[in-house]
């Protein structure tokens, strides 16, 4: 084959697909490789022009087809799948040849991959990307983690292909090894929090004032035009507007209330618990979709306990502490998965800019909103910021909306509305922000059954107490 093309893709799925068409977009050529036929083919139809994207369901011929060194990138579902990809490919590759792993991958796996590839002199990239379908063809938000000097290959194509904030591609080299998947990671676990949150605020309208789906959508709107602006109040606004294509009425009402998820936010839980790092609002959000799974018990149960008759709110009055309400929880769920990315950098030697980070969020990906704007220049003003809770800008904001934020959340305890989001959210702020804490009480009990010891406010050192009195 004469003609070498910049850009590999394996995997053409419509994730896969929409990104190389976003590729031949910018200027690049790209060729595609896929075992399934009717995807190479749907590409090739789609692309239109074979000189500027092709496709085959060989590898060889897919590997013979790239420039050197090539760039080949993978989106296919995690796990053994990728590892399999990767050595279907090995035979063929040659030194200085670069894997992009543009899946979620966890990211030890990531780690993995790249010290077992580079004995073989082959790069490997984590590069996680976000957007979904539509960013992937119109502009995702990449984060790409791995060798520096290997990125540089790469560096053109992700900046045209990805999203654009005021003329700035929101696409940045993280750090070594698995950063790229690691941000990605925690990126999910913050999508999870800010989607629980949102998902509450909804209930709470509905059932504390009444709204129906056409002030639902009115009032998101609103929101979306606001501090709140962002994709997730942006497609809520939306969703509620859909009518249904199989009853009467919105879809919305219709829409089976089981969450489904792929991990990635119990990796964020997990982890953030290994680390040691409090991350509350989104732990409270994976659990929030393993109790939803729950449906035929949650019926069953709902049998069995009386429900204390909701007290109706004036819509006014409920609007503005709602409002206020989900701007304070959204940023706390920032606050803990900037934490857990500050605290990850350091264990993990990623050395990341949380403020790079906070600027490749604002267009492109999910958790993408006006807020991150101000988040990036906290953490420029002061990149060592242990906690966006304590940036001066952020301390007004919180100072604002926390009032609120407690009227909705002792409101919905006294009618049985459940806003473990919100709730989480503001005992994680409370404990925060307490100099004294009755965590005390737990070293002196630990000491008492397990001589465990504890340490003193008063005086160093190490102390141990025989508590039990003969």
């Amino acid at each position: 084959m004469d003609m070498k093309y910049d850009f590999g893709m394996v995997g053409l799925g419509v994730m896969g697909r929409n990104f190389i068409l976003n590729v031949s977009d910018n200027g690049f050529t790209a060729y595609g490789n896929d075992l399934d036929p009717e995807k190479v083919n749907a590409l090739i139809e789609e692309g239109g022009d074979t000189s500027k994207v092709n496709a085959s369901t060989d590898s060889k011929t897919f590997l013979e087809a790239l420039s050197t060194p090539r760039k080949i990138m993978l989106l296919v579902p995690a796990g053994k799948i990728v590892d399999m990809v990767i050595e279907s490919l090995l035979p063929n590759l040659d030194e200085g040849d670069l894997i992009i792993d543009g899946g979620n991958s966890f990211y030890t796996d990531t780690d993995r991959r790249e010290a077992y590839l580079a004995k073989k002199g082959i790069n490997f990239f984590g590069a996680g990307v976000s957007g979904g379908a539509k960013g992937a063809r119109k502009g995702p938000s990449i984060m790409p983690g791995g060798n520096r000097e290997a990125y540089q290959h790469v560096k053109p194509i992700f900046e045209a292909v990805a999203a654009k904030y005021q003329g700035e591609p929101c696409v940045a080299y993280l750090g070594p090894k698995s950063a790229g998947n690691y941000v990605k990671m925690v990126h999910n676990g913050i999508e999870y929090g800010l989607m629980q949150l949102t998902s509450e605020i909804y209930d709470i309208l509905k059932k504390g004032a009444d709204y129906n789906n056409d002030e639902l959508h009115k009032t998101f709107d609103a929101w979306n035009k606001g501090r709140l602006q962002s994709f997730l109040v942006e497609i809520t606004s939306e969703i509620f507007e859909q009518e249904d294509d199989l009853a009467e009425g919105r879809l919305v009402d219709q829409i089976l209330d089981k969450a489904k998820q792929k991990g990635t936010g119990k990796w964020t839980s997990q982890n953030a618990m290994d680390l040691g790092i409090p991350v509350p609002s989104i732990d409270i959000a994976v659990s929030m979709r393993e109790i939803s799974a729950l449906k035929d018990e949650r019926i069953e149960a709902d049998k069995l306990y009386d429900r204390p008759k909701v007290e109706k709110m004036d819509k006014s009055t409920m609007e503005k502490m709602a409002e206020e309400s989900l701007y304070f929880s959204f940023i706390i769920t920032y606050a803990q998965g900037l934490h857990q990315l500050a605290d990850a950098s350091k264990e993990y030697g990623y050395d990341l800019n949380i403020a790079e980070i906070a600027k490749i969020w604002r267009a492109g990906c999910i958790i993408r909103a006006g807020l991150l704007a101000d988040i990036s220049e906290a953490f420029e003003a002061n990149p060592s910021l242990p906690n966006l809770l304590m940036s001066p800008t952020f301390v007004e904001k919180v100072q604002g909306t926390v009032d609120s934020t407690r009227e909705l959340v002792a409101y919905g305890a006294k009618n049985g509305i459940p806003l473990p989001g919100l709730s989480n959210s503001l005992t994680y702020f409370d404990a925060y922000t307490s100099s004294r804490l009755p965590l005390n009480l737990i070293q002196a009990q630990r000491d008492y059954f397990g001589s465990h010891t504890y340490e003193r406010l008063d005086r160093e050192g190490i102390y141990h107490t025989e508590w039990e009195k003969e």
